[in-house]
């Protein structure tokens, strides 16, 4: 079967957009959606960016900033995301991250293999941040250059008995047992408000796509996920430069305005930095001060900080002849 033709996207006539087919699974038919944003002076390389939970890409800012840098810059809706939600699937919902690296492989293939690029930089935002090491970890792919992870989800957040042993068996149990059994929470709307430009935030995206409360959690996506933090806190072998950025503080209490531009609500950013050396040799770890869990979507003057932080980076571990992926161990 012939691949679909390219199309414009959502987000306007410089993105385009494609699908890619999948295995189907018990729920039906499965697809996810590659974006792509050329740059008007490529360079050669490219960066391939998958987004996080209840989450899609929509992020024009920093796809920008890499295409002005001569970037070819692409990036995954996952299956059951964003452009790739079906009306007959669970959204968001997979048993296993390694489900994962089907359409990353696949998306994998067309940025190397059909589109050239033999530089490829991969980004991963919060749960994509912790699918994109484990898959990398796996596949090791030769045309991997750099990895740049946003509050990336090293662990669980919260009090420590959620981390204990009996925690982890029960998910472990009632995963396999139940693995549709939601777990009940609940979710302000606050930090979604911050956000979207109809309740005072500065990005247009789609509701539909990314909730204000987010999504629903079940037990056997938890124990994906905690499957996940296991394999990473076992010690990744992830060989390329890594650029881990997060905000320099969490805030678990009541949430206000300023607390959510200001902090990571979702994740605990002590967590980050203790497990970000678990995923490879050469791993530099930067917490920005007054930076919301989205590091890309914070204020302004916050963003721009850590765009400096990014460009210091790329040009001394990346952009530089002379530094291979695997040379030296590095973290800062």
């Amino acid at each position: 079967m012939p691949p679909e033709p390219l199309q414009a996207d959502v987000l306007g006539p410089d993105y385009r957009v494609e699908t890619i087919s999948l295995p189907p699974d018990s729920e039906g038919s499965v697809v996810a959606t590659l974006v792509t944003l050329e740059p008007d002076r490529p360079n050669g390389r490219a960066v391939l960016h998958v987004h996080g939970f209840a989450d899609y890409f929509f992020h024009t800012e920093y796809a920008r900033w890499w295409a002005d840098r001569g970037y070819t810059f692409y990036a995954v809706d996952l299956r059951k995301y964003g452009r790739s939600l079906r009306e007959h699937q669970t959204p968001n919902y997979v048993s296993d991250l390694h489900e994962y690296f089907a359409e990353i492989d696949l998306a994998w293939w067309r940025i190397t293999q059909r589109d050239g690029h033999r530089e490829v930089i991969v980004s991963g935002h919060s749960t994509g941040g912790l699918t994109v090491p484990l898959w990398a970890h796996e596949r090791r792919p030769a045309e991997l250059t750099a990895m740049v992870l946003n509050s990336p989800w090293f662990d669980m957040q919260g009090a420590a008995w959620l981390r204990s042993p009996a925690a982890r068996v029960a998910i472990e149990r009632l995963g396999t047992s139940r693995p549709m059994r939601e777990i009940p929470r609940k979710v302000s709307p606050v930090y979604g408000h911050s956000l979207h430009v109809e309740h005072g935030g500065e990005w247009d995206y789609d509701l539909a796509w990314k909730p204000l409360e987010s999504r629903p959690v079940y037990v056997g996506w938890l124990r994906a996920v905690r499957r996940g933090h296991a394999q990473l806190h076992a010690g990744l072998d992830v060989t390329c430069p890594i650029l881990v950025l997060s905000s320099a503080r969490s805030w678990f209490g009541e949430q206000t305005d300023e607390t959510v531009t200001t902090h990571d609500i979702v994740l605990d950013v002590e967590q980050i930095r203790r497990w970000a050396s678990s995923v490879g040799r050469h791993v530099t770890s930067i917490g920005i001060d007054g930076a919301m869990h989205d590091v890309v979507l914070s204020r302004p003057e916050i963003r721009a900080q850590a765009y400096d932080a990014l460009e210091r980076w790329l040009g001394a571990w990346v952009e530089r002849s002379s530094v291979s992926p695997d040379a030296g161990d590095a973290h800062s």
